[in-house]
């Protein structure tokens, strides 16, 4: 069971003691409010005013989340805000929504959240999109190479009514999901052991030949065809292994994910190439959320935008001072005790990648997924309608995006 930052501070016997007494959800939640030293008392005492809080009237509605791999610990490393959103929901409506969390793989991983969601196992879940556009393929209309130029312009078209009738309306109608907050950062290529000793790459040329981990993305998987990536599919749980083997030389994904999932021993560079989105969202069931009264799903829309606001601030300043994803890392950083490289492309090194592999550049190779998009979408051209929303950003900074409540455009 993957509580560490817990486990670290109070033996397992009385982690499990007080998971008995009070439930995995509230000791999680409690143990996430400790401002203190993370000792017995103090968690306990955190934990007891949290089940109080919690489960000091009867709930109306009783909600399961689904958290592929995350925990308390690692979400202070990818800023996710899965456990920031409950907490706020349960407060926000009095305890008539209450969320049962279940992390760490126990329920669902990265390829079967958003389907068991779905299917309505679940109520709520957490997993990346592009794991998730397995069953979900909508989820592919993010994933068009070089469409958002940085974090600050994914959060820009999350925050724009523009992402209604462009992404969550579409979702919604085809996939019965409701999409509601994001983490943002952009993937470039984890390279493994076989670039240990090799210079920093700079340009493309040096990855050209290698063979490397892709998600369930279709479109990211075309991305990495056309510039001579060999996407390979490997089970993100089996990443590592083959990252420390050998068995791949690389692995699309981003920073955050590296560093929470404990896979920067086994990777020694982390190549900045921002091809194309890595979002770990949450979303829920839409039927469910349409059979709750309207003042608790305006409570959850809120709760949504209240942790879509602090995931904006709360991973960019993990991604400096918790991962380390600068040049040179932060020393007490996970990149630079790991001694991982972050090898930023340069702005024509970067385009050079844009030129090779975006549909602006390469129409043909997208055009059949494309055409799919489009037409789910209800005939609109997603890719230009994205692109242009994500122009309208004019900072460079994700922490200066302006939040918006995209819902009310």
């Amino acid at each position: 069971m993957k509580v560490s930052k817990v486990l670290n501070a109070i033996s397992r016997r009385d982690f499990l003691k007080l998971s008995s007494q009070y439930g995995m959800s509230s000791v999680l939640l409690g143990a996430g409010t400790v401002t203190g030293a993370l000792t017995l008392p103090n968690i306990a005492k955190a934990v007891e005013s949290t089940y109080d809080r919690r489960l000091g009237k009867e709930a109306k509605h009783t909600l399961t989340l689904g958290a592929a791999g995350f925990n308390q610990a690692n979400l202070l490393i990818e800023r996710a805000g899965v456990l920031e959103f409950a907490r706020d929901l349960e407060e926000r409506t009095d305890g008539e929504i209450r969320i049962e969390f279940i992390g760490d793989n126990q329920i669902c991983g990265q390829l079967s959240c958003a389907e068991k969601a779905q299917l309505g196992v679940i109520d709520m879940y957490s997993a990346s999109t592009q794991n998730s556009a397995g069953s979900t393929p909508y989820l592919n209309v993010l994933d068009y190479a070089y469409m958002f130029r940085t974090r600050a312009d994914q959060y820009h078209f999350l925050y724009s009514p523009e992402s209604m009738a462009l992404l969550r309306e579409p979702l919604e109608s085809r996939h019965g999901l409701k999409f509601l907050f994001s983490h943002c950062e952009l993937r470039g290529i984890q390279t493994g052991a076989s670039f240990a000793d090799k210079p920093t790459v700079s340009s493309i040329s040096e990855l050209q030949g290698t063979k490397n981990r892709v998600t369930g993305t279709q479109l990211g998987r075309i991305a990495m065809e056309l510039m001579d990536l060999n996407p390979v599919p490997v089970a993100w749980e089996e990443t590592l292994d083959a990252l420390r083997t050998g068995l791949i030389d690389g692995a699309e994904t981003w920073a955050s994910a590296v560093a929470y999932a404990n896979m920067s021993p086994a990777v020694t560079q982390s190549v900045d190439m921002g091809f194309f989105c890595g979002t770990e969202h949450t979303g829920m069931n839409a039927e469910v959320f349409d059979a709750m009264e309207s003042h608790l799903q305006d409570a959850i829309m809120e709760s949504a935008y209240f942790t879509q606001v602090h995931v904006q601030a709360a991973n960019e300043a993990a991604l400096v001072n918790t991962v380390g994803f600068t040049d040179p890392p932060m020393p007490g950083t996970i990149f630079a005790e790991n001694d991982v490289r972050v090898a930023r492309f340069s702005d024509a090194a970067r385009r050079e990648c844009e030129e090779m592999c975006s549909p602006e550049f390469q129409p043909a190779a997208w055009e059949e997924w494309r055409e799919r998009i489009n037409g789910w979408s209800g005939g609109r051209d997603t890719y230009k309608e994205i692109y242009d929303v994500a122009r309208q950003n004019t900072h460079t900074l994700a922490e200066n995006v302006e939040p918006r409540r995209w819902w009310r455009g």
